[in-house]
């Protein structure tokens, strides 16, 4: 088994998409408009965009929530830094962890929460 994507599930398709791809720059795999879905490479895995039904209450209880996705960056100030000032929505500044490492936690357009790991 290898893991191929961790699913985001989002009503904004347009937004979504140009957050992840132009604002967090991560390039562009895969886009269908048509069915609502869209990858983008996170080095090997991808991260999948999949549009909700905005008439589907099931589907939207998963959008707007801890994702439970951390994106790992090198200089991670650097990274926050730069998508503060794309315009990105951070719950904090990075905070130190006592295991060492440093966590910030930034949200998408749809509300979902995401975590840069440095």
């Amino acid at each position: 088994m290898e893991l191929y994507a961790v699913r985001i599930f989002v009503k904004e398709w347009e937004a979504a998409c140009a957050f992840y791809g132009e604002v967090l720059g991560l390039p562009e795999r895969f886009r269908s408009d048509e069915v609502g879905w869209a990858e983008f490479d996170v080095g090997g895995a991808c991260l999948g965009i999949e549009r909700v039904d905005p008439g589907d209450a099931e589907g939207a209880a998963l959008v707007g929530r801890f994702a439970g996705v951390s994106l790992k960056v090198d200089d991670i100030d650097a990274t926050h830094h730069a998508l503060v000032q794309r315009g990105v929505s951070f719950t904090a500044p990075p905070e130190k962890q006592a295991w060492g490492g440093s966590l910030a936690h930034f949200k998408d357009p749809d509300g979902n929460v995401l975590t840069l790991l440095g």
